[in-house]
């Protein structure tokens, strides 16, 4: 009897038939949010009846839920709540529970003999819903206009800071939607809007704080690394971690680098820290120089790097000229070659720095080049092309002024937008581009002060020398 009984309750009971978008409803925030301005948690709460068993005096608790997983309550996306609880009402906790189950879906007959079999019994159970419970997304999609056909949905974090990249329909709205996701991402006490695209100079984009504090200097542990910034007047993406992380990886133990573009150093640090390189890092922003100085003490790696901060063609000529000189006193320039790897992280116009390298050995004494080590340049480009390594390649051979003899490797690092692609190409310099005639302003030409470059300990004590 009491079998047929419960079998009646699920047949009858109005909340256990309900197609997904039923079921979707069910849960959902409350209407009256619809339009809110400014964060009211409590506007979120709410009451809502579901089924669920009811065991007294139940052992075996995981056998138990394993049993009616299938039908107990999992609603991904729309709230969080844990589908066992306990009983409030009966006296031993640790044997009494309720197993909330999905409403719309229905117990089978023999699901509902085991649960009369084990002096169980089906219920309901008023459970109450507020804003914690609710998913960014769900509580996004009930604020906003229906209107707005996507609500903000990825961000990036940069420590404490996240980044939102919001479209323009969604700007009316972007102070609720920064209050929200203040309150609903980890770790976050920042939340800013880009609002235009990076400056091809200095390599940064501005932006506003939509909530949160005003603080927009950021510590980032990466890479085994700690770095230091202010995320407003430098260009740092954590996305690229692991392509940071790929090409140290390629380097040896003891090589010489030069990173052009360095930024705050996602490449040079590591390079110093993991792979014990000397580096030689550049970077014409001033404030992304003085952060990569600043991280280059705060990691221990400052003995191992020179961080520079001029222009990318300068600095390769500047440095070139002083590791040959430096090369020719100690007698061994064609035995540890002057550099193992360029890194030119710029991809909007890195390529166009490439005839920089045209002629570049070119004051290496002839006996020499035989043995002296070809650099491995590291070089990206942004493709829209159909064929984007077919592209990459083109553009990299046109600015160069060579073919790429001595083999090279195409990589996509990701995707930026829609038909738009961060490519990497990886190649040795040809021994007749840099052993050719001279491109451009002449090494000689190029000047160095104190203030645009930090030296390392080996550095400082060889410009001691040459003013001696």
């Amino acid at each position: 009897p009491m079998f047929k009984v419960l079998r009646c309750w699920f047949q009858t009971s109005a909340c256990m038939w309900m197609d997904a978008s039923s079921l979707q409803s069910f849960f959902a925030p409350p209407e009256g949010v619809r339009g809110m301005k400014i964060l009211d948690k409590e506007a979120f709460r709410r009451r809502v009846d579901v089924p669920a068993i009811r065991m007294f005096n139940m052992r075996g608790i995981g056998d138990f839920v394993g049993r009616f997983r299938k039908v107990s309550l999992n609603c991904p996306g729309i709230l969080k709540v844990s589908k066992l609880i306990i009983d409030g009402e009966k006296v031993d906790a640790k044997k009494n529970k309720l197993l909330l189950l999905t409403p719309g879906v229905p117990l089978s007959e023999e699901d509902l003999r085991w649960v009369t079999e084990h002096e169980g019994e089906v219920t309901s159970h008023g459970l109450d819903l507020s804003f914690h419970m609710y998913s960014t997304h769900a509580v996004l999609r009930a604020i906003l206009p229906l209107c707005i056909g996507d609500v903000p949905g990825a961000y990036e974090t940069v420590g404490h800071i996240a980044h939102l990249n919001l479209r323009k329909e969604q700007l009316p709205f972007k102070c609720i939607i920064g209050q929200v996701m203040l309150e609903k991402a980890p770790n976050v006490r920042t939340v800013i809007n880009k609002t235009q695209e990076i400056d091809d100079t200095y390599r940064f984009f501005k932006m506003e704080v939509l909530a949160g504090d005003n603080n927009l200097v950021a510590t980032v542990k990466y890479n085994e690394c700690v770095f230091s910034f202010d995320y407003s007047k430098v260009y740092w993406n954590s996305r690229l971690e692991t392509e940071h992380r790929r090409i140290v990886d390629k380097l040896q133990t003891g090589q010489t680098v030069l990173d052009v573009f360095a930024g705050v150093g996602p490449f040079s640090i590591p390079a110093c820290k993991i792979k014990g390189c000397q580096v030689y890092a550049n970077d014409l922003n001033p404030h992304s120089y003085g952060a990569l100085c600043e991280n280059a003490r705060v990691n221990k790696v400052s003995h191992k790097l020179n961080a520079f901060n001029l222009d990318g063609r300068e600095f390769i000529l500047k440095t070139t000229e002083e590791l040959i000189r430096e090369g020719l006193a100690d007698g061994d320039l064609s035995k540890k070659g002057l550099f193992s790897h360029v890194i030119m992280n710029l991809p909007a116009s890195a390529v166009e720095f490439l005839d920089v390298f045209r002629g570049l050995f070119a004051s290496a004494p002839l006996e020499m080049r035989n043995s002296l080590e070809l650099p491995t340049v590291h070089c990206y480009y942004f493709s829209k092309s159909d064929t984007p390594e077919e592209d990459t390649v083109e553009q990299v051979t046109r600015h160069l002024g060579s073919e790429l003899a001595g083999g090279y490797d195409v990589f996509t690092v990701r995707n930026v937008a829609p038909s738009k692609l961060m490519m990497r190409i990886s190649f040795q310099l040809p021994g007749g581009v840099v052993f050719g005639s001279k491109a451009g302003k002449e090494s000689g030409d190029v000047k160095l002060d104190d203030e645009s470059v930090c030296h390392c300990p080996r550095a400082s004590k060889r410009r001691k020398e040459d003013q001696d």
